[in-house]
């Protein structure tokens, strides 16, 4: 069966009936598309968040393994390319984790076709997060933060005292700096399924 438009320009003619735009419209939407920002301390589970996102068929980016992210001199602006491990006492207090900027503008233009999840932190998060049509925070408490930074194996920030100690202090108002009318905050505590579940949710995708 066919569907053409009549000779009225606002008017599709379906088989042997005639419908309006306004009716038809709504069958031909497009499915809804967004850059998603999922962000919250290192920690919190937004790696562990990408991964079920792509293994559920969701296009999903982990900013930190990816290269939209690296360890910038505050100073100079260099990137450092080879950062120390463990990193020594005060070098925390110079570098500083940032996102680039044409990265996610790149990424924003892909989103253009589909629906597209970053998920990473940054201390520049003011630069990038204007190219996002939703930003997700996850939060988790000091006692879980810290019991997952001593075990994970995929990233060792936060194994070290002086990288444990930068990570405690940036959680405590991680949750009140994220808390405004366009950011979602989401219980990083939950199991991730259900972590997953409620992004996808809030997402509305």
């Amino acid at each position: 069966m066919e569907a053409t438009i009549s000779g009225n320009a606002n008017e599709i003619a379906f088989g042997g009936s005639t419908i309006s735009m306004a009716e038809f419209g709504p069958l031909c939407e497009a499915p809804p598309v967004a850059l998603i920002w999922v962000t919250g301390n290192s920690g919190v589970g937004k790696s562990t968040v990408c991964d079920l996102l792509k293994r559920r068929g969701w296009v999903a980016v982990d900013a930190d393994w990816e290269g939209y992210s690296h360890w910038v001199d505050r100073v100079s602006g260099q990137v450092v390319a080879d950062p120390p491990f463990p990193v020594p006492a005060g070098w925390l207090d110079r570098y500083g984790w940032r996102m680039a900027r044409e990265k996610v503008e790149s990424l924003a233009a892909r989103a253009a076709t589909t629906t597209v999840f970053l998920c990473g932190s940054a201390e520049n998060g003011d630069v990038v997060d204007d190219l996002f049509d939703l930003v997700i925070c996850l939060v988790v408490d000091d006692e879980t933060l810290t019991a997952r930074l001593a075990s994970r194996t995929t990233n060792s920030f936060g194994s070290h005292p002086e990288e444990l100690a930068a990570a405690l202090r940036a959680n405590r108002p991680t949750e009140s700096v994220h808390r405004r009318p366009d950011v979602v905050i989401i219980d990083g505590t939950q199991p991730i399924a259900s972590v997953v579940d409620a992004v996808l949710s809030v997402a509305d995708v």
